[in-house]
Protein backbone atom coordinates (compact mmCIF):
# COMPACT_ATOMS: atom_id res chain seq x y z
CA UNK A 1 0.00 0.00 0.00
CA UNK A 2 1.37 3.83 -0.39
CA UNK A 3 1.39 6.42 1.91
CA UNK A 4 -0.99 8.23 1.95
CA UNK A 5 -1.60 12.31 1.78
CA UNK A 6 -0.23 13.72 5.16
CA UNK A 7 -2.40 16.74 6.09
CA UNK A 8 -0.77 20.10 6.55
CA UNK A 9 -0.98 20.89 9.60
CA UNK A 10 0.60 21.52 13.19
CA UNK A 11 1.67 18.02 14.78
CA UNK A 12 0.66 18.59 18.21
CA UNK A 13 2.70 15.48 19.43
CA UNK A 14 5.77 17.00 20.39
CA UNK A 15 7.98 13.96 20.03
CA UNK A 16 6.58 13.68 16.36
CA UNK A 17 6.76 17.40 15.71
CA UNK A 18 11.09 16.97 16.60
CA UNK A 19 11.11 13.65 14.48
CA UNK A 20 9.35 15.63 11.96
CA UNK A 21 11.37 18.45 11.83
CA UNK A 22 14.67 16.64 11.92
CA UNK A 23 13.58 14.44 8.74
CA UNK A 24 12.05 17.34 6.43
CA UNK A 25 15.13 19.77 8.00
CA UNK A 26 17.84 17.25 6.50
CA UNK A 27 15.90 16.85 3.61
CA UNK A 28 15.96 19.95 2.25
CA UNK A 29 19.14 20.92 3.22
CA UNK A 30 20.01 18.14 0.59
CA UNK A 31 18.03 19.48 -1.92
CA UNK A 32 19.39 22.70 -1.88
CA UNK A 33 23.25 21.33 -2.01
CA UNK A 34 21.76 19.23 -5.04
CA UNK A 35 19.91 21.80 -6.90
CA UNK A 36 23.32 24.30 -6.35
CA UNK A 37 25.24 21.75 -7.53
CA UNK A 38 23.44 20.08 -10.34
CA UNK A 39 22.14 23.57 -11.76
CA UNK A 40 25.14 26.05 -10.70
CA UNK A 41 22.68 28.44 -8.63
CA UNK A 42 23.75 30.17 -5.61
CA UNK A 43 21.15 29.06 -2.67
CA UNK A 44 21.05 29.98 0.72
CA UNK A 45 18.97 28.44 3.32
CA UNK A 46 18.16 29.49 6.69
CA UNK A 47 16.13 27.32 9.31
CA UNK A 48 15.24 28.36 12.66
CA UNK A 49 13.92 25.44 14.78
CA UNK A 50 11.00 26.06 17.25
CA UNK A 51 13.38 26.03 20.28
CA UNK A 52 15.14 29.02 18.24
CA UNK A 53 18.29 27.06 17.01
CA UNK A 54 19.59 27.90 13.08
CA UNK A 55 20.59 26.14 10.95
CA UNK A 56 21.87 27.10 7.52
CA UNK A 57 23.61 26.30 4.22
CA UNK A 58 24.98 28.74 1.47
CA UNK A 59 26.41 27.85 -2.06
CA UNK A 60 28.55 30.25 -2.39
CA UNK A 61 28.42 32.29 1.07
CA UNK A 62 26.04 33.43 3.14
CA UNK A 63 27.05 37.59 3.62
CA UNK A 64 27.87 37.36 -0.19
CA UNK A 65 24.37 36.10 -0.72
CA UNK A 66 22.68 38.38 1.66
CA UNK A 67 24.27 41.29 0.31
CA UNK A 68 23.57 40.50 -3.60
CA UNK A 69 19.85 39.44 -1.99
CA UNK A 70 19.75 43.13 -0.40
CA UNK A 71 21.37 44.86 -3.71
CA UNK A 72 18.59 42.80 -5.64
CA UNK A 73 15.71 43.91 -3.85
CA UNK A 74 16.23 47.22 -3.18
CA UNK A 75 14.47 49.73 -5.73
CA UNK A 76 16.02 51.72 -8.68
CA UNK A 77 15.77 54.75 -6.34
CA UNK A 78 17.62 53.74 -4.02
CA UNK A 79 20.57 52.00 -5.36
CA UNK A 80 22.24 55.12 -5.92
CA UNK A 81 22.24 55.97 -2.23
CA UNK A 82 22.86 52.56 -1.10
CA UNK A 83 25.89 52.13 -3.49
CA UNK A 84 27.18 56.08 -1.89
CA UNK A 85 26.56 54.39 1.23
CA UNK A 86 28.63 51.53 0.50
CA UNK A 87 31.45 53.44 -1.08
CA UNK A 88 31.70 55.96 2.38
CA UNK A 89 31.73 52.62 4.46
CA UNK A 90 34.58 51.17 2.28
CA UNK A 91 36.46 54.50 2.20
CA UNK A 92 36.20 54.63 6.15
CA UNK A 93 37.31 51.02 6.45
CA UNK A 94 40.67 51.76 4.14
CA UNK A 95 41.08 54.64 6.66
CA UNK A 96 40.56 52.88 9.84
CA UNK A 97 42.93 50.83 8.54
CA UNK A 98 45.64 52.86 7.21
CA UNK A 99 45.56 54.99 10.96
CA UNK A 100 46.43 51.56 12.73
CA UNK A 101 49.31 51.53 10.22
CA UNK A 102 50.36 54.61 10.91
CA UNK A 103 49.70 54.21 14.87
CA UNK A 104 51.74 51.37 14.84
CA UNK A 105 54.66 52.56 12.28
CA UNK A 106 54.58 55.43 15.63
CA UNK A 107 55.05 53.31 17.97
CA UNK A 108 58.18 51.46 16.08
CA UNK A 109 59.80 54.42 16.10
CA UNK A 110 59.56 55.37 19.37
CA UNK A 111 61.30 52.04 19.98
CA UNK A 112 57.88 50.27 21.05
CA UNK A 113 56.04 47.52 20.00
CA UNK A 114 58.78 45.60 18.09
CA UNK A 115 58.45 42.19 18.79
CA UNK A 116 57.08 41.46 16.01
CA UNK A 117 59.30 42.98 13.70
CA UNK A 118 61.59 40.53 11.85
CA UNK A 119 65.02 41.45 10.68
CA UNK A 120 64.43 43.18 7.66
CA UNK A 121 61.50 45.25 8.82
CA UNK A 122 64.64 46.33 11.65
CA UNK A 123 66.98 47.10 9.51
CA UNK A 124 64.28 49.31 7.73
CA UNK A 125 63.31 51.22 10.86
CA UNK A 126 67.05 51.88 11.18
CA UNK A 127 67.67 53.32 7.83
CA UNK A 128 64.27 55.43 8.77
CA UNK A 129 65.74 56.47 11.96
CA UNK A 130 68.89 57.48 10.82
CA UNK A 131 67.56 59.44 7.79
CA UNK A 132 65.37 61.52 10.31
CA UNK A 133 68.35 61.89 12.77
CA UNK A 134 70.51 63.59 9.37
CA UNK A 135 67.37 65.61 8.70
CA UNK A 136 67.06 66.91 11.87
CA UNK A 137 70.63 67.83 12.46
CA UNK A 138 70.65 69.44 9.04
CA UNK A 139 67.43 71.56 10.22
CA UNK A 140 69.34 72.93 13.25
CA UNK A 141 72.16 73.93 11.71
CA UNK A 142 70.23 75.77 9.50
CA UNK A 143 68.48 77.56 12.41
CA UNK A 144 71.79 78.52 13.77
CA UNK A 145 73.28 79.76 10.97
CA UNK A 146 69.96 81.98 10.37
CA UNK A 147 70.27 82.89 13.94
CA UNK A 148 73.92 83.61 13.82
CA UNK A 149 73.12 86.11 10.62
CA UNK A 150 70.15 87.98 12.70
CA UNK A 151 72.74 88.37 15.36
CA UNK A 152 75.36 89.77 12.89
CA UNK A 153 72.74 92.29 11.13
CA UNK A 154 71.71 93.66 14.72
CA UNK A 155 75.42 94.22 15.50
CA UNK A 156 75.66 95.64 12.67
CA UNK A 157 72.89 98.34 12.98
CA UNK A 158 73.96 98.47 16.89
CA UNK A 159 77.65 99.64 14.99
CA UNK A 160 75.98 102.04 12.70
CA UNK A 161 74.13 103.67 15.46
CA UNK A 162 77.19 103.80 17.60
CA UNK A 163 78.84 106.11 15.06
CA UNK A 164 76.15 108.53 14.40
CA UNK A 165 75.53 108.52 18.14
CA UNK A 166 79.28 109.73 18.75
CA UNK A 167 79.60 112.04 15.68
CA UNK A 168 76.12 113.31 17.22
CA UNK A 169 78.41 113.97 20.98
CA UNK A 170 81.37 115.30 18.81
CA UNK A 171 79.15 117.49 17.03
CA UNK A 172 77.51 118.84 20.20
CA UNK A 173 80.64 118.90 22.17
CA UNK A 174 82.53 121.17 19.58
CA UNK A 175 79.37 123.61 19.65
CA UNK A 176 79.89 123.76 23.26
CA UNK A 177 83.42 124.79 22.55
CA UNK A 178 82.55 127.64 19.83
CA UNK A 179 80.31 129.05 22.32
CA UNK A 180 82.47 128.92 24.92
CA UNK A 181 85.34 130.75 23.45
CA UNK A 182 83.02 133.48 21.74
CA UNK A 183 81.93 134.52 25.37
CA UNK A 184 85.55 134.11 26.39
CA UNK A 185 86.47 136.74 23.51
CA UNK A 186 83.63 138.85 24.53
CA UNK A 187 85.22 142.36 25.26
CA UNK A 188 84.21 143.02 29.11
CA UNK A 189 83.78 146.75 30.28
CA UNK A 190 85.94 147.01 33.35
CA UNK A 191 89.04 144.95 30.74
CA UNK A 192 88.55 148.18 28.07
CA UNK A 193 88.36 151.09 31.14
CA UNK A 194 92.27 149.50 32.13
CA UNK A 195 93.33 149.36 28.80
CA UNK A 196 92.18 153.04 27.78
CA UNK A 197 94.74 154.04 31.46
CA UNK A 198 92.03 154.43 33.67
CA UNK A 199 92.28 153.51 37.05
CA UNK A 200 90.31 151.21 38.07
CA UNK A 201 88.56 150.17 41.35
CA UNK A 202 86.54 147.55 43.06
CA UNK A 203 83.11 148.58 44.39
CA UNK A 204 81.70 146.58 47.62
CA UNK A 205 78.49 145.74 47.40
CA UNK A 206 75.92 148.11 48.38
CA UNK A 207 77.93 150.99 48.66
CA UNK A 208 77.14 153.85 45.86
CA UNK A 209 79.94 154.87 43.79
CA UNK A 210 79.13 158.59 44.05
CA UNK A 211 79.94 158.58 48.23
CA UNK A 212 83.75 157.87 47.25
CA UNK A 213 85.19 161.53 47.58
CA UNK A 214 88.85 161.81 46.57
CA UNK A 215 91.73 162.37 49.07
CA UNK A 216 95.04 164.79 48.98
CA UNK A 217 97.48 163.16 47.18
CA UNK A 218 101.50 164.32 48.27
CA UNK A 219 103.71 163.93 44.71
CA UNK A 220 107.13 164.39 45.50
CA UNK A 221 109.57 165.39 42.60
CA UNK A 222 111.24 167.68 40.10
CA UNK A 223 110.68 168.81 36.75
CA UNK A 224 112.84 168.58 33.85
CA UNK A 225 112.84 171.68 32.02
CA UNK A 226 114.87 171.46 29.43
CA UNK A 227 116.50 174.58 27.83
CA UNK A 228 117.25 174.73 24.43
CA UNK A 229 118.98 177.47 22.55
CA UNK A 230 116.15 179.50 21.77
CA UNK A 231 114.78 178.99 25.36
CA UNK A 232 114.01 182.48 27.46
CA UNK A 233 113.81 180.85 30.84
CA UNK A 234 117.53 181.32 32.81
CA UNK A 235 119.15 178.30 33.92
CA UNK A 236 118.92 179.83 37.27
CA UNK A 237 115.57 179.41 37.40
CA UNK A 238 115.57 175.65 36.86
CA UNK A 239 115.27 174.66 40.09
CA UNK A 240 113.99 171.81 42.16
CA UNK A 241 110.87 172.54 43.16
CA UNK A 242 108.21 170.68 45.71
CA UNK A 243 104.45 171.01 44.90
CA UNK A 244 101.98 169.78 47.88
CA UNK A 245 98.31 169.89 46.84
Amino acid sequence: MGRGRVELKRIENKINRQVTFSKRRNGLLKKAYELSVLCDAEVALIIFSSRGKLYEFASAGMTATLERYQRCCFNPLNTGAERETQSWYQEVSKLKAKYEALQRTQRNLLGEDLGPLNVKELENLEKQLEGALTQARQRKTKIMMEQMEDLRRKERQLGEMNKQLKIRVSLELSSHETEGQGLRGFPCQWNAAASAGTSTFMVQPGSNPMEFEPEPVLQMGYHHYNLGEGSSVPRNMAVDSFDLF
